[in-house]
């Protein structure tokens, strides 16, 4: 028998011990899976998955991690840029609706004044419904006894312009040159040359004007004749609100979400309780300035007195502005036609009412049911002169109240605080007062727990 060679043998025992080497590092991989791997030794494990970066050694520095870009930002800048977005949205919403008011203004003023003139009127369509008679009659007696009224102001105030046109321009011609002369002997050192120069200068402007003048009148026209259509709409809209206000309302609800129902139909009631207030008002704390001033003008002996009064009267609608211009024009009327020391008695009569009209009429007839912060209603009646106008400052005020009104209802709404019982149906509501939910019942009050007696030797703390 032949012998093995030695390299073949010493070949076969390295093959064996590579092999046993093999099988251990495959039997400590299969250990290494089933304890889930070390995350330091940098082999792959669950922990360490081969896609991810192996974690730093222990010796490097810890290195903190980035904060969400939100978190980053301060507090005061994030609830500033939240407030900023919605505060662009609500502008631009308004800015809209400003537009679509402006491409239907001479509609949304009808309604306004129709608005306005039912909430006048509408008292008196109860009372006659209280007395008997039928929805239709009493609508139709109240609308034509107010527009007959209204008719025979305006016949008598055009009456009396007419009558006194003829006098009024020759006083005007003797109060021109009563203030000349008063001017010549005044301590201003005004010369008859400088007063014939301003004659002069208007004139002049005049006649270089003459075709802005014309085409001013032909505007004028277009006015006069958007005006009558104004008040045409405004009278359907009347009779139709003195009428049907009930059911007009109730179908403007079915537009409103119905999860927001509830409280607009709790705040509609309140908001025409509110502008029912400030019309009736206003017309008493007008009216008693035209008595008054009126019969101050008359007894003054300065002409044109009953048109004077009924001008305070309507001008008395615009807040502020309206007390100053027509008292402005009843100085002038009286300057003009009287002489100095009888405008200056007018400027004291003015004065002195609408003193009066504002710390005692206007507290004690309004009361405050549409009490408004003077502020708010200066640059109310500047915002809406400036957005429509003699209009837009007539409904600018009672615009803020209605909305102070509803505000306020709402928000208490919102925090439960709206009492169940409400305010009494009112004559001048468009419908009885929708019912209020119940607010949130409380819980009657736990009964105490029993606690164990306490230990023997033990007090009760």
């Amino acid at each position: 028998m032949s012998k093995t060679p030695a390299w073949l043998g010493r070949l076969g025992a390295g093959l064996s011990r590579l092999g046993a080497r093999f099988e251990e590092r495959r039997a400590a991989a299969a250990a290494d899976e089933e304890d889930g791997g070390d995350p330091g030794d940098g082999r792959p494990g669950p922990a360490n998955p081969p896609d991810r970066v192996p974690p730093p050694p222990a010796y490097a520095p810890a290195v903190p991690a980035r904060p969400h870009p939100v978190e980053a930002l301060p507090w005061g800048m994030r609830v500033a840029a939240e407030a900023g977005w919605r505060l662009l949205v609500l502008a631009g919403t308004l800015w809209v609706l400003m537009r679509v008011i402006s491409a239907v203004q001479l509609v949304v003023l009808a309604f306004v004044a129709a608005l306005l003139v039912t909430a006048l009127l509408q008292p008196t369509v109860a009372r006659l419904r209280g007395a008997g008679l039928p929805r239709g009659l009493a609508t139709a007696v109240t609308a034509i006894l107010g527009f007959v009224v209204i008719g025979l102001v305006g016949w008598f105030v055009v009456w009396q312009v007419t009558e006194n046109l003829g006098d009024l321009a020759d006083r005007v011609k003797d109060g021109i040159e009563e203030l000349k002369r008063w001017l010549l002997n005044s301590p201003f050192h005004v010369t008859e040359r400088q007063i014939n120069d301003i004659a002069n200068n208007l004139q002049d402007t005049i006649g270089t004007n003459t075709q802005e003048i014309t085409s001013a009148g032909l505007q004028g026209v277009t006015v006069m004749v958007e005006i009558l259509t104004g008040i045409l709409l405004a009278l359907f809209s009347t009779l139709f609100l003195l009428h049907d206000g009930r059911r007009i309302w109730q179908w403007s609800l079915k537009l409103v979400p119905a999860s927001a129902r509830p409280g607009v139909a709790g705040a509609g009631p309140r908001a025409w309780r509110t502008l029912t207030a400030y019309v009736r008002g206003t017309v008493v704390v007008a009216l008693i300035d035209a008595i008054f001033i009126g019969l101050g003008i008359y007894f003054l002996d300065v002409p044109l007195a009953v048109p004077l009064a009924v001008f305070i009267f309507l001008f008395s609608f615009i807040p502020l502005v309206g007390a100053v211009v027509s008292g402005a024009l009843a100085v002038v009327v009286a300057l003009v036609t009287q002489g100095v020391f009888t405008a200056l008695m007018v400027l004291l009569v003015v004065l002195a009412v609408q003193q009066i009209e504002g710390h005692v009429l206007q507290p004690f007839i309004l009361g405050r049911a549409v009490r408004v912060h003077p502020l708010a209603v200066v640059l109310a009646v500047a915002t809406g002169g400036l957005t429509a106008g003699i209009g837009g400052a007539v409904v600018a005020v009672p615009l803020v109240a209605v909305t102070n009104t509803v505000v306020t209802y709402l928000r208490a709404y919102g925090q439960g605080q709206v009492s169940p019982i409400g305010p009494a149906p009112h004559g001048a509501t468009v419908m009885d007062l929708a019912p209020t939910p119940p607010s949130t019942p409380t819980l009657p009050p736990a009964a105490p727990r029993s606690e164990p007696p306490p230990p023997e030797g033990e007090e009760r703390t």
